[in-house]
């Protein structure tokens, strides 16, 4: 019989208990979060028609796009009429534009999901992974703007992640700043993307690329000057200020910092030359970046021409990501003992013991415990065995003996130390074993 490789498709990953046990702690924790925030909680369907997709993230973008072949007697015609879902933004723009009247404006929604691409897989790469939004739609005010950063770092605070720098500037005052230092209006995204670079490159490495994307060399040498300076922020407000579109994006970054005031984990501060890669962004931009893993772990801004593209108008939202793939392997990082497994395993010692072991399990589920019943062969050591392999912090064991006296043995596993109580008194024993 041929074997079959037992191995995950490429870009895939399985993920065993200890693993999934740490994920769904820190969605319950962002959950937690962003309900306290007043946000609410979305889902969409994995997949969406292909059209929803195509012609939504550029022509790089759709190659990406995992299609779904018709099916039955359309299957042999090769052609896709779905896809996997790609992000979470589309979906959304999809279901405002179609429960509009039913969601309440300001619409304010978190989404935790999976999403694929049909990327080249690599380390740190992958075709199916999680993505975390939190977004407000139908909102002009930047109020949005400085809740949702807010309710970001609550969820990253509350992660145990504290000490992130949130990076904020505008778009406006990016437009401001390529009219200020004299760069051609043409060659602004270009020059945006070389500016963006400046915290992984230094100011030498960005002016030669500025150079090579074509800016006047003019441009180029005050730019070079001024990211070369200690006070790099001082400078480019007061350039920002010679410019209309300059002071309006300043007004917009300090009226955000003066909303956010001080956060929670964290600090926030005027990040000059931050961009952000993404053109559709029309006002306040951010990414939070961690020192323990030094990378962006969560990032976002304002888009009003976005999510109404289902609408033919244009629909003010902000919002953010998190960056949970990256969160979760600092947390893995950050973590030492984790219990997967249940607080106590009940033996089985014999044929009669099964019932028994059953209704112990339950009566300790109902005080508050998590119980398992072993239910394989074998003596009491492979029981045990298999209990500290499980990850239980103690064993009841219960034999003729126990039953008829009605009481149990109680093993805490870390230790090896063993004590039989009256089964009356078995909770109040685990809860001051497992220091509950």
């Amino acid at each position: 019989m041929a074997t079959i490789d037992a191995n995950p498709p490429s870009g895939t990953r399985d993920f065993l208990p200890a693993e999934v046990s740490r994920r769904e702690r820190a969605f319950a924790t962002i959950r937690a979060a962003f309900d306290a925030h007043g946000f609410e909680p979305l889902d969409t369907p994995a997949f969406e028609r292909l059209e929803v997709l195509t012609g939504k993230y550029g022509e790089e973008g759709d190659q990406l796009i995992f299609k779904i072949l018709r099916r039955g007697e359309h299957a042999a015609t090769g052609e896709a009429d779905l896809a996997l879902r790609y992000d979470l933004t589309v979906p959304l723009a999809r279901v405002a534009a179609r429960y509009g009247s039913q969601l309440p404006t300001p619409f304010k929604r978190y989404h935790i999901a999976p999403v694929w691409r049909a990327d080249r897989p690599g380390k740190g790469r992958y075709r199916e992974f999680f993505q975390c939004d939190v977004d407000t739609v139908g909102s002009d005010s930047l109020l949005a703007d400085a809740a949702t950063l807010v309710a970001v770092a609550d969820v990253l605070d509350r992660l145990g992640l504290a000490g992130f720098r949130v990076q904020l500037n505008s778009r406006k005052a990016l437009h401001g700043l390529i009219e200020a230092y004299g760069v051609p209006q043409e060659l602004e995204a270009s020059a945006l993307v070389a500016l963006d670079k400046l915290d992984k490159i230094g100011p030498e490495r960005v002016a030669a690329e500025l150079v090579e994307r074509g800016v006047p060399s003019a441009a180029v040498d005050t730019l070079a000057k001024d990211l070369a300076a200690g006070d790099l922020v001082e400078r480019v407000r007061e350039r920002l200020g010679d410019t209309e579109r300059g002071r309006e994006g300043l007004a917009e970054v300090d009226r955000v910092l003066e909303l956010v005031g001080d956060l929670p984990g964290g600090r926030i501060a005027f990040a000059p030359v931050l961009a952000r890669g993404l053109t559709y962004y029309t006002g306040p931009v951010f990414e939070v970046v961690h020192e323990g893993l030094d990378a962006t772990i969560a990032a976002g801004g304002r888009y009003d021409g976005l999510v109404g593209m289902f609408q033919g108008q244009d629909v003010p939202a902000t919002g953010g990501s998190l960056g949970i793939e990256r969160i979760l392997l600092l947390l893995e990082q950050q973590e030492q003992d984790v219990q997967v497994g249940p607080d106590v395993l009940v033996t089985v010692l014999d044929d009669a013991a099964g019932a028994d072991a059953l209704a112990l399990a339950q009566r300790l589920r109902g005080q508050g415990f998590s119980a398992d019943v072993y239910a394989g062969s074998g003596k009491l050591g492979k029981q045990l065995k298999h209990a500290d392999r499980r990850g239980a912090r103690a064993a009841v064991i219960r034999g003729v003996d126990e039953r008829a006296a009605g009481t149990v043995a109680v093993k805490h596993l870390a230790s090896g130390d063993q004590q039989t109580v009256a089964e009356a008194d078995l909770a109040d024993h685990l809860h001051r074993l497992l220091g509950r």
